[in-house]
């Protein structure tokens, strides 16, 4: 098994080769890793650095999704425990958006511990793309659309770190106040 710090370089270098000329929505299209890089980091920070295999599952949370990545390839390089984390956090992507939304918030109560906490990091980063200083009618329908979404996600979510709920509480508030 990798130690903690090999561990998290080696997620962040994989999920940067994986993702490698993905841009984000939101943020004036900034590379995908960004994305990856902001989940992990928040991971990191509520957690204090305790638990580099949910680091490492922050940064990988996005590959079996986004990416030819299998569950078997980040299970053989992470430890079965990193690959059930993104597995579990994968969305079925061959389904409609609409299902797809449905299927996190129906699924939310029922994930383990790590998982809830890489929802709620991911909810936190999407939304906070999606905050501008001035933004068109679209974007704040869009803001305003994928808040109350995730407002449903993370109810499902909560109690699993304190600090985390926090964040959360706090970005839905900035987005509920921006222009």
């Amino acid at each position: 098994m990798l130690s903690g710090l090999r561990l998290v370089s080696e997620a962040a270098d994989l999920a940067a080769r994986r993702h490698k000329g993905m841009a984000r929505k939101g943020r004036g299209n900034e590379p995908y890793i960004n994305h990856l890089a902001e989940v992990a980091g928040i991971l990191a920070e509520v957690t204090e650095g305790a638990d580099a295999e949910l680091v490492a599952a922050g940064w990988l949370h996005d590959t079996i999704e986004d990416t030819g990545t299998t569950r078997d390839e980040l299970a053989q390089q992470f430890g079965d425990h990193v690959a059930a984390l993104v597995d579990e956090v994968t969305d079925d992507m061959s389904l409609p958006k609409a299902q797809r939304r449905q299927r996190q918030i129906e699924s939310a109560p029922h994930k383990s511990p790590g998982a809830k906490l890489i929802k709620i990091a991911d909810k936190i980063s999407n939304i906070r793309a999606r905050i501008r200083s001035d933004p068109t009618a679209e974007e704040r329908a869009d803001l305003t659309d994928y808040a109350d979404w995730a407002e449903q996600v993370v109810a499902g979510c909560r109690g699993g770190n304190a600090a985390l709920d926090q964040m959360f509480d706090d970005t839905v508030k900035l987005a509920r106040s921006s222009p």
